[in-house]
């Protein structure tokens, strides 16, 4: 792994554990808020977000300095260890609390995911940014091994060609000094020899140049044949795809246009059917609630309309208020009275 992929990674950790750190810390706000409003004297309601926010604060400030002091391999000691797992339990109790006052086991899940996957990431993260500055320290020694042994290798080429190159000029010297003692002899049947030679010569190199040249232009117009009928094609498989989207969009948006048109005909069914003489089915009464908290009836008529108590009802509101949607359908009403 080399420098850039290293920081690669330690770019996808640090967004990663703040985008976990973000949405654990709005998940507390939102969640521990309305506890602390419950349980404040009456007049200091304004005061609940403060604990929350106190909290998270903490959990800030762990995050971020463990990242610095895992980057330069230092070691911060027991207290920030203590502080760590101290706001994680502080989170982890802020958020269950509310459901665990009203013993409700699935909430009490539901709202520990967050504190507990902030818990973890924060030791995960400090582990795998150890592990990285480690790898990375490795990896900076290793490459300064391999830049020294390079510039070593590099100097002893060099001395080899300086030595190369000496030895030939002197042998270069001597086959001049040899050359010379026998061009008397045999200057001119050399100079007949090379002449032949250079003419021989001149004509391969003619002959390889024409040849060379009719393969040139007959591979060019080979080439231009192919782009043209690969053009072609590619028109062709563009006007296909083209016509092949507009005809899946148009399917799409009927689908949709029908699903709503069913979705809103089911909702208005469950809200027009009055009050409940007894109470629905659970699937039914979860469907009758979903359709109250869309239309934005209150939480006492949404109880009318399903037979089940305000506490539930409330329940169900809350948890459609933790969980963001967009246009949520109602469930098909035969499905649910089954």
């Amino acid at each position: 792994m080399n420098s850039v992929q290293i920081r690669s990674a330690e770019t996808a950790l640090s967004v990663g554990t703040w985008l976990i750190v973000g949405g654990a810390m709005l998940f507390s706000i939102l969640t521990v808020t309305p506890l602390m409003e419950r349980h404040s004297p009456k007049g200091w309601e304004w005061t609940a977000p403060i604990l929350p926010l106190v909290v998270d604060a903490a959990v800030v400030i762990v995050v971020r300095l463990d990242s610095v002091l895992a980057a330069l391999g230092g070691d911060g000691g027991r207290w920030p260890i203590a502080l760590r797992w101290m706001t994680g339990a502080m989170t982890l109790a802020l958020n269950v609390a509310d459901s665990a006052l009203k013993k409700e086991l699935v909430g009490v899940a539901v709202h520990a995911v967050a504190p507990l996957l902030l818990i973890v990431t924060a030791e995960t993260g400090l582990a795998y940014r150890r592990a990285i500055t480690a790898a990375h320290t490795a990896r900076e020694a290793q490459l300064k091994a391999e830049r020294t042994e390079r510039e070593r290798a590099a100097d002893e080429r060099r001395e080899a060609d300086e030595r190369r190159r000496r030895e030939e000029r002197e042998h270069a010297a001597q086959l001049v000094r040899e050359q010379r003692e026998h061009e008397a002899l045999i200057a001119r049947e050399q100079t007949a020899r090379e002449e032949a030679a250079r003419r021989e010569e001149r004509e391969r190199a003619e002959a390889k140049e024409r040849a060379e040249r009719e393969a040139r232009e007959r591979r060019e117009r080979e080439r231009e044949q192919q782009q043209a009928e690969r053009e072609r094609l590619e028109r062709e498989a563009a006007q296909r795809r083209e016509l092949e989207a507009r005809e899946r969009e148009a399917r799409e948006r009927r689908e949709r246009e029908r699903e709503q048109q069913r979705a809103e005909r089911e909702r208005q069914a469950l809200l027009s059917a009055g009050p409940a003489e007894k109470r629905q089915e659970e699937p039914l009464a979860r469907a009758t609630v979903r359709a109250a908290f869309d239309a934005g009836l209150s939480i006492r008529q949404a109880a009318e309309l399903c037979g089940w108590s305000t506490g539930w009802v409330t329940a169900r509101y809350q948890e459609h208020r933790d969980t963001p949607t967009t246009a949520a359908a109602v469930p098909d009403l035969e499905g649910a009275s089954a």
